[in-house]
């Protein structure tokens, strides 16, 4: 699914990310944790290609070259990512927003577009299934939601575009504990064989709800540990630096 062999990210002078490396098959789900400052946002931003930087090493996606790609083409290959602070789109309503992101990833792959009574009907279906309010369809995207709908908006969008790779960066930051599993329900609805998901995390709870093939630490820019989910537990038990310090 995904390839990285010595990624390196520049933002200004400063190297972020240094000599990465990391491997994620269909149907695998890797977890990022790690101090803050340590790239973990960064890793997921170089990925989606959600803004400029200077990058360097390999990076496929599908056995295509994603280094080459921009944002809006990555998207369409089948890349998703939700943002740890998703912007606000004052005047443009969560129905337009959706279905024109639906229809034009639709158009560039030569599908149809899907019309607007299936649109609605997977929209209600898939809105009922994470327990929204039909009221944020017709508010500004993200304008005036609370931490809690901002993340079921993003896992809303990620739903209904139905990605290859999934990037999540700090999905579960400032969710009670009925938004926590809101979101995880429906982050498992769509892992299957074909899907695979990067998580970015500073908890273990959100590990109660979805099983992690592979836990990561992240350590200036570096991949220094990997382990399965109980090496997140035992982050949360003993704490970055004794961990970091006897790996």
């Amino acid at each position: 699914m995904l390839k990285i062999e010595q990624l390196q990210v520049i933002i200004g002078k400063k190297e972020v990310i240094k000599d990465l490396d990391l491997e994620v098959k269909p149907g695998e789900v890797h977890v990022i944790m790690g101090l803050n400052g340590t790239g973990k946002s960064t890793l997921l931003k170089a990925i989606s290609g959600s803004y400029e930087t200077q990058t360097k090493g390999k990076m496929d996606f599908l056995d295509e070259d994603l280094l080459s790609l921009s944002a809006d083409e990555r998207a369409i290959k089948g890349v998703f990512m939700s943002f740890q602070n998703p912007i606000e789109i004052p005047g443009v309503n969560t129905i337009y927003f959706l279905r024109t992101a639906i229809n034009e990833q639709r158009k560039a792959r030569g599908e149809e577009e899907l019309s607007s009574p299936n649109f609605m009907k997977e929209l209600q279906e898939t809105m009922s299934f994470l327990e929204i309010d039909n009221t944020i369809l017709q508010r500004s995207l993200n304008v005036g939601f609370s931490g809690g709908e901002k993340k079921k908006s993003e896992i809303l969008q990620m739903m209904m575009l139905k990605p290859s790779l999934i990037l999540l960066d700090e999905i579960d930051s400032g969710l009670d504990i009925d938004a926590l599993k809101s979101v995880a329900k429906g982050i498992n609805s769509l892992l299957n064989s074909k899907t695979s998901l990067i998580i970015v995390t500073h908890y273990n709870r959100l590990l109660e709800y979805i099983k992690a093939d592979y836990v990561h630490i992240l350590h200036e820019g570096k991949i220094v540990k990997t382990g399965d989910s109980s090496l997140a537990k035992e982050l949360e038990e003993k704490g970055y630096e004794d961990v970091l310090s006897s790996s």
